[in-house]
């Protein structure tokens, strides 16, 4: 009798899936929250606020469509934890009290679509003050202090790409960021969200902080893995301890900055294991994006190898991003446990529906009541 290969098992399940949704539509139970589905919108920025940070209308109709389409998750883009921390002037904010009224607006919204809501935090470090991508060169062009940009701050005094050096961070930076994250985490439960994920990946500060191209100092924060990982660790051990027990608190974390020198995978599972013992409920996955000159492979489903490695490794449920747009793919991921959940990102931006498309059941059963006489 002819062996079963993993291959076969696969084929199969990816066929039985496709045809009946399993897996696709199966919840996911993390805490007290139950995620009612495995395709998740990653937290991708629109750069459309003002400089108070507040989100508009632009915000609530972009997530809120999402949302209507049957995504189980939407994660709200990277929101800076201090106005010193955005990207850009663009940049969603949470440390005011009327970007929580904002941002709850978004969040009510979502949760009456029948989605769950996260919110991304993070501090931008060295990739801070620029400008919006589409104004002048993008984010490769500096704003000034004049101009309405602010002094940027960074692990070591390391420029990315044109901008402008980086003042090094000394202890009491530090000590603040860590403050900064943890009322960040607090407001984002009052804002409603239904989990937070800490931005320690795509060369924002934390991820500086972590990778030994970036980071150069010789004091506990930086050397070994043990000391580069010192601030992230100490940031998402205090998210953990201030966001509501119930609710789940994710991290994206780099699984290799695809350049020599630089974090690679062995780095990653260890820092993961570290995020395990502190309580982080699951890893997003993804990698690169430190240097403008990194090259990685253009394949899709980039980080999907490296999302089962992690999980293996660490017992976290992973979920990855980047590069995934198919039928195929989505259920190959997902019927072969390499993952937990899919995150889907620029075929979003394309199609608000993509879900409702991946999805092989009866149309007057899934989409929204208001859409089915287009079936």
């Amino acid at each position: 009798m002819p062996k079963t290969s993993r291959a076969d098992i696969v084929n199969a399940a990816i066929l039985d899936s496709a045809v009946r949704g399993t897996r696709l539509d199966e919840p996911l139970t993390l805490r007290a929250l139950t995620i009612p589905n495995r395709v998740w919108m990653s937290a991708m920025c629109q750069y459309s606020a003002g400089s108070d940070g507040v989100p508009t209308d632009w915000h609530l109709v972009h997530y809120g469509s999402r949302a209507v389409g049957g995504v189980g998750l939407v994660m709200v883009e990277s929101t800076a934890v201090g106005a010193q921390h955005r990207i850009t002037t663009g940049d969603l904010g949470m440390w005011t009290e009327d970007q929580v009224v904002a941002h709850r607006r978004i969040t009510e919204f979502i949760g009456a679509s029948g989605a769950v809501s996260g919110v991304q935090l993070q501090a931008a470090g060295r990739k801070g003050a620029s400008m919006v991508p589409w104004e002048q060169n993008g984010q490769n062009s500096q704003i000034s202090v004049d101009d309405g940009g602010w002094p940027v701050i960074a692990p070591s005094p390391i420029a990315y790409g044109d901008l402008a050096s980086p003042r090094e961070m000394d202890v009491t930076d530090i000590d603040e960021l860590v403050v900064a994250f943890a009322r960040a985490a607090e407001l984002a439960d009052r804002a409603g969200y239904d989990l937070v994920e800490i931005h320690a990946a795509h060369g924002y500060l934390l991820h500086q902080f972590l990778s030994p191209l970036t980071n150069q100092r010789d004091d506990e924060y930086g050397g070994t893995l043990e000391n580069r990982m010192r601030l992230p660790l100490r940031v998402a051990a205090v998210v953990r301890r201030v966001f509501p027990a119930q609710k789940p608190v994710f991290l994206r974390l780099t699984a290799t900055d695809w350049i020599d020198g630089g974090i690679d995978i062995d780095e990653a599972v260890e820092f993961g294991r570290q995020l395990a013992g502190i309580g982080i409920d699951l890893l997003d996955v993804t990698s690169g994006a430190l240097e403008r000159n990194a090259e990685y492979p253009k394949r899709p489903g980039l980080n999907v190898e490296f999302s089962r490695v992690i999980a293996d490794a660490t017992g976290l449920p992973t979920a990855p991003v980047q590069g995934i747009e198919d039928l195929e793919l989505v259920t190959d991921i997902l019927a072969s446990g390499d993952a937990q959940a899919v995150i889907i990102g620029r075929a979003l931006l394309r199609d608000p529906y993509f879900y409702f498309r991946l999805n092989q059941s009866d149309p007057e059963q899934i989409w929204p009541k208001q859409y089915r006489r287009a079936f």
